[in-house]
């Protein structure tokens, strides 16, 4: 309902503008305006064409920026879009001709289809065409904003992922286990704890040699299993099945530190693994993807999972690429598909590069509102005095109050808008709250 009525006061503006200029054109060819019966009934029929259009326009449009992805099928798109706008036009336009002619005005069919001229269609599309080429410029120039506001949204979101990422690398609890596992190899046989021991110190160094990266290679990452996995065997033995390549297939491919071991622990943690029933955990490639897939035999716990180590994957792989961590979960088996990327994303925003970019984006968004208050106040100033014009000089009827005052006080609601003011609560009255909301430790 909200789209529908905001659909109609754009096609009544359209309508209203489009008036305008053409008593504009009347006048400036004819130098005399007749504001007479006729003179209204043309105001109706443009408004009437002006919303019909837009609303079928609209609608079209709106429907297949739904069905067509603009990213992946631009040129498909604009295509659809242009053919379907110029049928949907034409076939609106004949509609609405026929219905004033035949409806409103009384002619027969045979006298309507006489009658009829292809200038009439040409024109009504090129209007058609002209608005639609705004409208669009409006929706690019808006996606430009939106991808902005998502560029300062993942500058924000960095700074808090990758601590994240650090307090989840490695589980307490695997260190804890690992720590109760070398007691007792310690004791039981100590060839085996050197081993063990040397394993844990390539997995902690891996970690401090990595946890700043934001990209490593995929064959980095199975060297890495294959170590985190051997500690894993030292403790369940027989009970884990691993089977890894050895090498990626592309040596340049990459993808997220340490997101091996996140995905090889949480299959330890969640899952029954004894040598009964063993744990089978297989990773290979497919496409352009690296898969992690093992069988699946829950443990029955009352608790459920959090979810924060896959949380902590997915998260990191949005700050990087557009591309999505794929998760299946079936009956028998879990499985998780990594994207392995060639191109690394240079993301060393710090803390005071974040805070700039963040003030730089208020100013940037307030100096906008500025603008674009300024660029209401010049149509105004440009629009009402001709409206005033056409009042005085052909009607006694004061109709341009209306225009203006609604116009103007759109002017001063928007004014008060750009400059942060508020008539009940004063200016900047939304920052003053938010900083006392913030400050307050009860919030």
């Amino acid at each position: 309902m909200k789209y529908l009525v905001k659909t109609l006061w754009v096609g009544i503006i359209i309508g209203m503008v489009l008036t305008v200029i053409f008593i504009g054109i009347e006048y400036f060819s004819n130098g005399n305006v007749e504001i007479g019966s006729d003179f209204w009934t043309d105001v109706a029929y443009n408004l009437l064409y002006s919303i019909v259009l837009t609303l079928v326009n609209s609608s079209y449009f709106d429907y297949i920026n739904k069905k067509i992805d603009w990213k992946k099928y631009g040129k498909y798109r604009l295509v659809t879009g242009a053919l379907g706008s110029v049928i949907l036009t034409m076939i609106a336009i004949f509609w609405l001709r026929m219905l004033i002619k035949i409806g409103f005005e009384g002619y027969s069919w045979d006298t309507f289809i006489a009658n009829e001229k292809s200038i009439y269609y040409l024109f009504a599309l090129m209007i058609t065409v002209v608005v639609t080429v705004f409208f669009h410029a409006v929706y690019f120039y808006r996606s430009l904003q939106d991808k902005k506001v998502k560029e300062q949204k993942i500058i924000a979101g960095t700074a808090s992922a990758k601590f994240d990422a650090l307090k989840n690398q490695l589980d307490p609890h695997f260190l804890f286990n690992s720590l109760n596992v070398l007691t007792s190899l310690i004791e039981e046989d100590p060839g085996q704890a050197q081993k063990f021991t040397t394993s844990l110190s390539k997995v902690y160094r891996y970690v401090l040699e990595q946890k700043n990266k934001d990209l490593v290679t995929v064959d980095e990452e199975l060297q890495f299993a294959r170590t985190y996995v051997r500690l894993l065997k030292m403790r369940f033995e027989d009970s884990i099945v691993f089977v890894i390549p050895d090498n990626s297939s592309n040596p340049e491919a990459k993808i997220v530190p340490l997101s091996l071991q996140l995905l090889l622990e949480n299959a330890v943690k969640h899952n029954v693994v004894t040598s009964n029933k063993p744990l089978r955990i297989e990773v290979f490639e497919k496409e352009d993807t690296l898969i992690i897939r093992n069988n699946l035999q829950e443990k029955q716990v009352i608790k459920k999972s959090s979810g924060v180590g896959l949380r902590n994957i997915q998260q990191r792989y949005s700050i990087l690429s557009d591309r999505t961590v794929q998760i299946t979960k079936t009956d028998k088996e879990f499985m998780v598909a990594l994207p392995m990327l060639t191109r690394q994303l240079n993301m060393k925003e710090t803390q005071k590069t974040y805070i700039m970019d963040k003030r730089y984006q208020k100013a940037k968004e307030r100096v906008d509102a500025i603008k674009g208050f300024y660029g209401n106040l010049t149509s105004y100033c440009l629009v009402i005095p001709f409206l005033i014009w056409l009042n005085v000089r052909f009607s006694s009827f004061p109709w341009v109050i209306f225009p203006a005052l609604g116009w103007g006080i759109g002017l001063l609601l928007h004014g008060m808008e750009a400059y942060g003011y508020n008539p009940l609560w004063g200016r900047n009255w939304q920052e003053k709250k938010m900083r006392e909301l913030m400050e307050n430790d009860d919030f």
